[in-house]
């Protein structure tokens, strides 16, 4: 190009950059950073998973098993657990060499997902369990579970100590601006983590943001077989009761299988344990699970686009 021609059109860039801008098209990013639009397709083949976690997590592998089987999903498989009271990730990782079953399954590249749920972050151990798994399988994918604050209160310091709580007693709005600071700190971990590891590889299951929901619907009158707040915790600290464990589950479903939950046939941890738990609070719990997943921006799993 002449030198004169190349001044005039090093003169015109920034102009025509902002004509692309008008056009609607989307400035380029660094390689890094570049995302999809395109809606990853439903996973349909079986899923060979390990879990690691603590009481507000190890309930979901039986849960997930029976969903995916009346879902029609051939082959799921629950590879394994690792199940430690009030955990951190780096504590499962700490399990002595000899009887660590979720290192030995993903250095056997065995593992398609392998879902974490740590009490609060930072936590080193997902970011040395993400990187083992994507090295023995490149295509894996980590989830870490958000969850319900303990005792409804945001204390990373010390979440486990005894309280006493009335779970009937913070609105909504106190609940959710008590969350924000855990989710913000479980977003930006899992984004860095992913910056660490070049690819999208971890992903955030939203359950605490569908429990909120659930809780709103509670005080709304809008649950069935649920009258107050308290229908879905056995304890001070919150463990989960049926309800809450279908809602947890239908959030691993929806994530590990990047499709909706809804309409699927009653699990049996809900069939089974009251009747007042009908179709219709079914229906509710897989509607909320797939619009806080489908809502979250590391989901792995986008809304549908109107």
């Amino acid at each position: 190009m002449p030198p004169r021609v190349r001044a005039g059109f090093t003169a015109l860039l920034p102009a025509l950059l902002l004509a692309v801008s008008a056009w609607g098209l989307p400035a380029a990013r660094p390689a890094a950073e570049k995302t999809s639009d395109k809606q990853p397709p439903p996973i349909t083949e079986g899923q060979r998973v390990f879990s690691c976690g603590h009481s507000f997590h190890y309930f979901i592998p039986p849960i997930l098993s029976d969903m995916a089987k009346k879902a029609g999903i051939k082959d799921h498989r629950q590879v394994g657990t690792s199940s430690i009271g009030g955990s951190r990730v780096i504590q499962h990782w700490d399990v002595p060499e000899d009887k660590n079953k979720a290192r030995e399954a993903l250095r056997a590249g065995s593992v398609d997902v392998l879902t974490l749920s740590p009490i609060h972050l930072p936590d080193e151990g997902i970011e040395k369990f993400a990187r083992l798994a994507v090295e023995h399988n490149p295509k894996v994918r980590v989830t870490v579970q958000e969850f319900w604050l303990p005792y409804d209160v945001y204390d990373p310091e010390h979440p486990l100590t005894p309280r006493k709580v009335d779970h009937n007693a913070a609105t909504i709005a106190e609940l959710r601006k008590l969350h924000e600071p855990y989710f913000k700190g479980m977003d930006d971990h899992v984004r860095d983590l992913n910056k660490k590891l070049g690819k999208e590889a971890v992903f955030v299951v939203p359950v605490g943001q569908a429990v909120l929901a659930l809780r709103e619907k509670i005080v709304e009158g809008k649950a069935p077989g649920l009258a107050t707040q308290e229908d879905l915790f056995t304890d001070a600290i919150g463990h989960a009761k049926p309800p809450l464990m279908a809602l947890a589950a239908y959030c691993h479903f929806a994530v590990i299988y990047r499709r909706s939950p809804v309409g699927l046939p009653m699990p049996d941890v809900l069939a089974k344990s009251n009747p007042a738990h009908g179709e219709e609070l079914n229906r509710l719990l897989q509607e909320l699970a797939w619009d806080a997943v489908t809502h979250h921006p590391l989901s792995g799993v986008q809304a549908e686009r109107k």
